[in-house]
């Protein structure tokens, strides 16, 4: 087969099991990687005074990865402006939080053209090249001028917002002409799908040619759902580990006699913690007989401190936490406790085996890994409740959770006491029905869907059947 090029914006390489958690972009292109030979392309970390274009290559764990360092005013403009404070509040549905600045433009192209330059030196003529998230959605037409001819595909983790949202960023139709240097275009769910093809049709007067395939701009592309998993076989060993059993041992002994409710999340306004946090106050308050029998953990590793947005978030949770822990805790427990650091992949697999309810909410996600990887870790025999966000794109994968609108504190409430009460016999048959789709779509499912439609492999419309 060709060689695969993955490209995007930060480059965390693959490690062993002992890594840190990173995320659901990293763990599942580390998994890709590692099946097709190739580079990993992308963003260093680093900035520099002045950008060189020099790369970093290395060889780990079997992948070659090549970095870029940026210059400090790409890093503001590209990364904290563009990317952060404009495209990813205005695809997640918070068009209040969305900010318009001609510099975050500049930079996001600048950094795209950047990119392209460097890399293409490394393009070999048959190389299959995969570009990943909103990042980079100029990536393909910044290689095209420079005379690459190869397949290009492009896959966005995060939701694709209505075009009557869509329209409310300045400039919207270059960004998605863009994408018609691609030829493939992939969504994490069939909503997506037709969300983008809504806006070609009604914003770009294009043409939806089939379901697959949609033009404007002169050009074609293909489109398709590829929801992503995780490698989870992988993650139900890791549940074996030492690291993990002990993080078991640890959370069994100071939960005993108390159900332990999990939620694993980047601090981001996406996710919903503040209306989490809502939805387990009104269960304390509507089951005084069950309160004590709970703790909920909330691990919440901080992010894009740099950003406004963020800081406030932090400072809201935290009084709402000790709002609801002055309200309802007793001299030897408190009902909420939330940890702003990072845990290892390990830690987390013990952490959410220990755990008798998983707390999935966001309030827009592409996919959601977390509610994937905490069913992976369940026991067979005594699993855990998955409750889950209807706003998420594994909701659709995923409909033998308690599904939830996460903007209902009631329906968070009743979803716990319906969780913390369910008969064994309810939640083995739950369980295997999850566990069967997070086994069945996983990573590799995922990778040879997409990779297979960029080569033009006939597996694509099986996938796509599949996942429609």
């Amino acid at each position: 087969m060709s060689r695969l090029i993955v490209v995007s914006n930060r480059v965390n390489p693959p490690g062993g099991k002992g890594e840190e958690s990173v995320g659901g972009l990293a763990m599942a292109l580390a998994a890709a990687l590692r099946e097709y030979s190739g580079i990993w392309f992308g963003w260093s970390g680093r900035t520099t005074p002045m950008f060189t274009g020099q790369l970093a290559m290395r060889r780990v764990e079997g992948v070659t990865v090549a970095t870029v360092d940026l210059e400090q005013s790409d890093y503001d403009e590209y990364y904290n402006g563009y990317a952060n404070k404009t495209l990813w509040p205005l695809f997640h549905y918070r068009v209040d939080l969305t900010a318009y600045d001609r510099t975050f433009d500049e930079g996001y192209q600048r950094v795209n053209r950047r990119f392209a330059e460097t890399l293409r030196p490394l393009i070999e003529p048959d190389d299959l090249i995969w570009v990943h998230d909103y990042h980079l959605i100029p990536m393909a037409r910044e290689l095209r001028r420079l005379g690459v001819k190869n397949r290009i595909g492009f896959f966005l983790h995060i939701p694709w917002p209505a075009h009557q949202l869509m329209v409310t960023l300045p400039s919207h139709k270059a960004l998605v002409e863009a994408l018609f240097d691609y030829d493939l275009v992939g969504f994490q769910t069939p909503e997506y799908v037709t969300a983008f093809q809504e806006y070609v049709a009604a914003e770009a007067g294009g043409e939806i040619l089939a379901e697959d395939r949609v033009k404007a701009f002169g050009r074609t592309v293909q489109t398709g759902a590829f929801p992503i998993g995780v490698d989870a076989q992988d993650f139900a060993e890791m549940v074996a580990s030492e690291r993990a059993a002990k993080t078991y041992d640890r959370m069994a002994a100071h939960t005993v006699f108390r159900k332990l409710i999990i939620g694993v999340d980047r601090l981001d306004y996406s996710k919903g913690l503040e209306e989490r946090f809502l939805g387990f106050e009104r269960f304390l308050a509507d089951n005084p007989d069950l309160r004590r029998q709970v703790l909920m953990v909330q691990v919440a590793p901080v992010s894009r401190e740099s950003v406004s947005s963020y800081q406030e978030i932090r400072g809201r949770l935290d009084a709402l936490s000790g709002r609801i822990n002055g309200e309802h805790a007793d001299l030897d427990w408190n009902p909420l406790r939330c940890v702003n650091r990072n845990y290892r992949r390990d830690e987390l697999a013990g952490l959410y085996r220990a755990a008798k309810v998983g707390l999935v909410t966001p309030l827009r996600d592409g996919m959601n890994l977390v509610a994937k990887e905490y069913v992976a870790a369940q026991d067979p025999k005594d699993p855990g409740v998955l409750i889950l966000s209807r706003f998420a794109g594994s909701a659709n994968q995923l409909p033998a959770a308690l599904i939830v609108n996460p903007n209902s504190p009631e329906e968070i409430s009743e979803a716990l006491k319906r969780a913390l009460t369910m008969p064994l016999a309810e939640r083995i048959e739950r369980w295997r029905a999850l566990f069967s789709n997070v086994q069945g779509e996983d990573v590799g499912a995922w990778r040879d869907a997409f990779v297979g439609a960029l080569a033009g492999d006939d597996r694509f419309h099986e996938a796509s059947a599949l996942a429609s």
